[in-house]
């Protein structure tokens, strides 16, 4: 079983609940960035030295971080709680409950396979990770994870829910975040005896988080001559949620070019590996697992894995939408040889919905891209399939709800 372990949480006091935390920085631009790091008493001001600094110190820009976040604790903008564990529930405008518990999980757990991950990572991104980490020693954001669900889980969690939370606001968006604090120890035992139960946790989104925390640990360690294993480098802020807490979307792609084929060449190559129909001016979703959209030259079409390819790939266990889209066209067509590297390829965030598909669709008409991938979204199951299986997914396979609040509760590896 994974270890799942209260900390001493660290969260924005009464006043600055609602303004401190933020979305992660990747969903603003240049010009919100450096907007929003001029307003006091926020995240993105905390680390203004590392987004919108002009000096190219990189190691002095993130010392700065850390001496920001110190004299903020020393003002009471942030305060620390005792060891716990946080019951964290978001409410959607649509009324969608998406809720879980907030704690620490182990690297070494990880590095085991007792954490199981399903994506592969981009080194460069992860090393950047963990070198912030190792100036900053602030983790700002969990690890979403996720299990299969226990009952009695549950019903601890609908047990605390009837107390008072210490955080509840509502966001621009409209969605309300509500935290309670567990630190009674006859609660934390009974949390920890019924999570024991639990044999492995997936991760649902924070590969890169997980990845870079593991890669600053084993550099502690190989400085740390006296190591345990129990330093707080050694764990990871997550946040895990039930299968019924999550909702897994759909992860597109936009290719720049045809590898030198015109069009009608590029679509006779795809009728080895597919039944394609076209779908004119249309726009199109995928409506099942092996069915992707593709536009390209104005028009959308379907393409169908065919049934002899699917049960071949089956027999491998690589019977997988984005695996499938990689082999079959990026790299036995387009020629990419791998695809974590190549700057060939954009992805794209959905919603399982359209936006998606229009989003893309107006980047190719605008000639920026030559073709856009529109890909079903992975099933729970198949998640847990690809993740027990230990098969490695492409990078973004996955965007999966709750989407998590930057600095909303942060852990101190300190």
């Amino acid at each position: 079983m994974p270890t799942f372990k209260p900390f001493r949480g660290v969260r924005p006091s009464d006043d600055f609940a609602g303004s401190f935390p933020t979305h992660p920085i990747d969903n603003f631009n240049e010009d919100e960035l450096n907007r929003k790091s001029l307003e006091d008493n926020t995240y993105i001001q905390m680390i203004r030295p590392y987004v919108v600094s002009k000096s190219k110190d990189i190691d002095r820009n993130l010392r700065k971080i850390r001496t920001n976040y110190e004299e903020l604790l020393d003002k009471k903008v942030l305060v620390q709680d005792p060891a716990s564990y946080y019951l964290y529930e978001q409410i959607y405008p649509d009324k969608t409950v998406f809720r879980g518990l907030m704690g620490l999980v182990s690297v070494q757990d990880f590095l085991d396979g007792k954490i199981k991950k399903h994506e592969s990572t981009l080194t460069e991104r992860k090393e950047k990770l963990a070198h912030y980490l190792d100036k900053v020693n602030v983790q700002a954001e969990p690890v979403l994870l996720t299990y299969n669900s226990n009952p009695k889980v549950e019903m601890l969690m609908n047990h605390e829910e009837k107390n008072i939370p210490i955080l509840n606001y509502t966001a621009e968006n409209g969605t309300r975040h509500k935290v309670w604090r567990i630190d009674n120890r006859l609660k934390m035992q009974q949390l920890k005896e019924v999570l024991d139960q639990i044999e492995s946790f997936y991760i649902a989104d924070g590969h890169h988080r997980i990845g870079s925390t593991a890669l600053n640990a084993e550099l502690h360690k190989e400085r740390n001559k006296k190591h345990t294993g129990t330093e707080p480098y050694n764990f990871v802020f997550a946040y895990i949620v039930s299968k019924e807490s999550i909702k897994i979307h759909d992860y597109n792609r936009l290719l720049e070019d045809l590898n030198g084929l015109t069009e009608e060449e590029f679509m006779k190559k795809l009728e080895d590996s597919f039944v394609i129909h076209e779908k004119g001016t249309e726009p199109y979703f995928p409506s099942k697992k092996f069915h992707f959209s593709m536009y390209l030259g104005g028009k959308f079409y379907s393409l169908h894995v065919k049934h002899e390819i699917r049960k071949a790939e089956n027999e491998k266990d690589q019977d997988f939408d984005h695996l499938l889209l990689e082999k079959l066209i990026f790299n036995d067509i387009i020629g990419i040889e791998n695809c974590k590297i190549t700057d060939r390829l954009k992805y794209v965030k959905g919603n399982s919905t359209m936006k998606s598909i229009l989003e893309m669709k107006e980047m190719v008409d605008r000639g920026i891209y030559k073709a856009a991938f529109g890909i079903f979204p992975v099933s729970f199951n198949d998640l847990i399939r690809i993740s027990d299986k230990n098969i490695m997914m492409p990078p973004k396979c996955t965007l999966i709800e709750p989407k998590l609040i930057t600095a909303m509760m942060m852990y101190d590896m300190k």
